[in-house]
């Protein structure tokens, strides 16, 4: 064990409260009788009250306050730690094995009952994701450790069709998770504002000579929610958007990032009210309605009922050309 493990161990077995000699204290851990001097001296150093006692029953004992304070955590905040970690290595978070080792000591300075606890409520929890790509994780790393640092970054960041990378100077401020997609949010010197990238469409991260300071007030989150909800829901031209329809569609609905952040008014049993932009009502909207069928039912704004009608007529005619290509094929 590493010299923190064994001081961590030598205080947990002097929290028992009783005197431990120095011997005693080498045999439970399998150590030589010097490196719990060692140890010990070292956790005085560090403030811990540790009280040697001389003498036939003397030995090494904490002082009573320091016993019983707590040195680790309940079991209900174990359980949510190892929780937190199978969210955190299941959405790509790239420090997993930092979090492995950290989620493996706090087992180790646990006993058999604890364990088994902590074991019987971990196995009962799973998260599905989509795996993120160890390439990524390295670049999530980077991105990470700059932002701390206030480096900032060359990027070659792939745009869409783009036959080829676009390359920028970043100063990163904040990885996002968000949907199962990790962001990086930061001032771009390129287009001399802040903006978001996608993690996995960055091609390639180089460390310049230039440091820089993040705005003391600023959020990567909320900079990335703003960005990636529509910019009608700040404009002026709010719409009442009414539904109707199932329990459960609606449910789904409200879940839904854009229409959850529209949410207005759900009080009447089977009917929903949102405030959409106008603009969203005409492009995306009716997009995002469609999977729900007959399951939902307009009731205001008319535009929308129109725009429905016109998407579905496009995809109609859509899938029908295919049917008639597919068709004459056969013939």
């Amino acid at each position: 064990m590493s010299k923190a493990d064994n001081m961590l161990s030598i205080l947990w077995l002097l929290r028992s409260g009783k005197r431990v000699t120095a011997q005693q204290l080498a045999d439970d851990l399998e150590i030589h009788v010097r490196t719990v001097y060692r140890c010990i001296d070292s956790l005085c150093a560090s403030g811990a009250p540790i009280i040697a006692d001389s003498g036939p029953k003397g030995g090494y004992r904490l002082l009573g306050e320091f016993v019983d304070s707590p040195l680790l955590f309940d079991s209900e905040e174990q359980k949510a730690l190892v929780h937190a970690s199978v969210f955190a290595r299941e959405a790509g978070y790239p420090f997993t094995d930092a979090l492995t080792r950290a989620v493996d000591k706090l087992k180790r300075y646990t006993n058999e009952e604890q364990l088994e606890w902590i074991n019987r409520h971990s196995s009962g929890l799973a998260v599905i994701q989509t795996p993120t790509a160890s390439r990524e994780l390295e670049l999530l790393k980077r991105l990470e450790e700059a932002a701390a640092r206030g480096e900032s970054l060359n990027m070659d960041y792939a745009k869409g069709a783009e036959p080829t990378p676009s390359q920028r100077i970043l100063d990163p401020y904040g990885i996002v998770h968000w949907k199962g997609i990790w962001y990086i949010v930061g001032f771009c010197r390129l287009r001399q504002e802040v903006r978001s990238f996608r993690v996995d469409r960055i091609v390639r991260l180089e460390t310049v000579d230039i440091r820089f300071e993040r705005p003391a007030a600023f959020s990567a989150k909320d900079f990335l929610l703003r960005s990636l909800l529509p910019e009608s829901l700040d404009a002026e031209t709010l719409v009442n958007v009414r539904l109707q329809g199932h329990e459960h569609a609606l449910n789904e609905l409200c879940k839904h990032w854009l229409f959850g952040h529209a949410l207005i008014d759900r009080k009447r049993p089977g009917e929903v009210l949102f405030k959409l932009g106008e603009q969203s009502l005409k492009t995306y909207v009716p997009y995002f309605l469609l999977p729900y069928g007959r399951s939902l039912e307009i009731l205001e704004p008319q535009m929308l009922i129109d725009r429905m009608a016109e998407v579905s007529l496009e995809m109609y005619k859509h899938y029908q050309s295919m049917q008639i290509i597919t068709e004459n094929k056969k013939g």
